[in-house]
């Protein structure tokens, strides 16, 4: 199946249609198995109507409409997945760039599910008006490590202003590291990096945040993932 968009309206348009009936009774007659087990392959994003791929179970469709499972349809459990975005900056709503059309092509992953949206918890925040890498999670495991262990993150921050004698000095008594890039732009290398905290030290030492962007959580770097796009963490992959 090449298709990953859902049937518009596919529910309502058929509701008042007697012969209409429900999706996962038309795959479970088609498919000789049972309605728990149609529910599972609509559920895991292999079925098609009439070409587009349906996840909602209780969809009804028309005796001319053609229904499709994939060759490679399975009934295994469909695991949580973490999600990996390039946040632009001002996006102060970060999960509302979750979408099908926001998923990139540069790295290959899983097959997009809508299941995969639902449930995310967003993990080790960023202030609103920085960019970069923003973590979300169905998966307890990272939610755990993240949430409970102290991983260290990786942020530019272009700033302006002149720094106080020792300023660098002093921003290097926090939990982390700092360091100069060139001229206007410095790298902290920190743990627990709590919305405003980054802000706050560089106002103690005469300079003014410009902007920031968050390059990596953990082991993860966001690499030459586009803005405003994400992707799936790999199996392999590790915080």
């Amino acid at each position: 199946m090449t298709s990953i968009a859902p049937l518009p309206c596919l529910e309502t348009s058929l509701d008042n249609d007697d012969n209409s009936i429900r999706l996962n009774k038309r795959v479970a007659e088609e498919r000789g198995c049972s309605r728990r087990e149609a529910e599972l392959y609509i559920e895991g994003g292999f079925v098609s109507v009439d070409g587009k791929v349906v996840e909602e179970v209780g969809a009804r469709v028309a005796p001319e409409q053609k229904i499709t499972i994939a060759d490679d349809a399975t009934l295994l459990e469909i695991t949580p997945v973490t999600i990996l975005l390039h946040k632009p900056a001002g996006a102060a709503q970060p999960l509302h760039l979750l979408n099908v059309e926001t998923l990139t092509r540069t790295v290959p992953g899983k097959r997009f599910l809508k299941r995969h949206i639902t449930g995310q918890e967003q993990m080790a925040p960023l202030d609103a008006k920085a960019s970069g890498l923003v973590v979300f999670t169905q998966d307890f495991r990272v939610n755990r490590k993240l949430s409970d262990e102290a991983v260290e993150q990786e942020i530019i921050v272009e700033v302006s202003g002149n720094i106080i004698e020792d300023g660098l000095r002093q921003l290097n008594t926090i939990n982390g590291k700092v360091s100069w890039q060139n001229e206007t732009r410095l790298r902290f290398a920190m743990k627990n990096a709590k919305l405003g905290l980054i802000e706050k030290l560089c106002k103690e030492v005469g300079l003014k945040v410009v902007s920031m962007k968050r390059i990596r959580v953990g082991r993860i770097s966001m690499s030459s993932l586009p803005a405003g796009e994400w992707r799936y963490l790999q199996d392999y992959e590790r915080f």
